[in-house]
């Protein structure tokens, strides 16, 4: 059952503005730390500039691509309730949480049923793991079907090349959270017309339900 979404690498106050006062606002919300490859990478000085706001109903999550001790003291201070972690082992992520005390997202990119089943790995140190695409900063897609029947004890959220006015019951019997970047933006810019448009049917979907 889908309970939420995320709205992922957001780098500009006016975009993060609309989204925290949005009257359907996501659960959380995604800034890409220490990823240069991607277009919605923000570099330190920008984020402290950027996460200088009140969160309203949303948490903010710090995504991290293997990160090394210095980006992690870096950011230390920020106002992250979340690390959403990629290729991190179970006892790099153990000791990040310890020494940190953030919630973990374990961040899976997923290409066949090898990729899924590595789950079972994480499942002593993650409090929500994120099923996305081996695309990284590109979005781009995987089977769904994949992770359609594995039992989990622990919330899933679900990336991949989600797009903004997607029939989104698609996604109901598969995931708890709906993670998406490239699918709210034209151009390479997050849009709020799609954001908007996306809040508002997940809203409708979760008042359904």
């Amino acid at each position: 059952m889908i309970r939420g979404c995320k709205i992922c690498g957001i780098k500009d106050f006016d975009t993060l503005n609309y989204i925290i006062n949005h009257p359907y606002p996501p659960k959380f919300i995604g800034f890409v730390c220490n990823y240069p490859k991607s277009s919605r990478y923000v570099e330190l000085n920008s984020l402290n500039k950027l996460l200088n706001v009140k969160k309203n109903k949303s948490e903010f999550v710090a995504v991290l691509v293997k990160p090394d001790n210095k980006i992690l003291e870096e950011i230390k201070n920020l106002p992250f309730d979340y690390y959403q972690l990629y290729d991190c082992t179970p006892d790099e992520i153990k000791t990040i949480k310890q020494k940190y005390q953030k919630k973990i997202i374990t961040a899976l990119t997923i290409k066949d049923e090898t990729d899924v089943l590595r789950y079972k790995s994480f499942v002593d140190v993650t409090d929500v793991y994120l099923f996305d695409s081996k695309g990284y900063e590109k979005s781009q897609s995987f089977d769904h079907n994949l992770i359609k029947n594995i039992q989990l004890n622990k919330e899933l959220m679900l990336a991949g090349n989600i797009k903004f006015d997607d029939n989104l019951k698609n996604y109901e019997k598969i995931a708890n959270y709906l993670d998406l970047s490239g699918g709210l933006e034209t151009s390479g810019l997050k849009d709020t017309s799609k954001i908007n448009i996306f809040l508002n049917n997940l809203n409708k979907l979760i008042n359904e339900t």
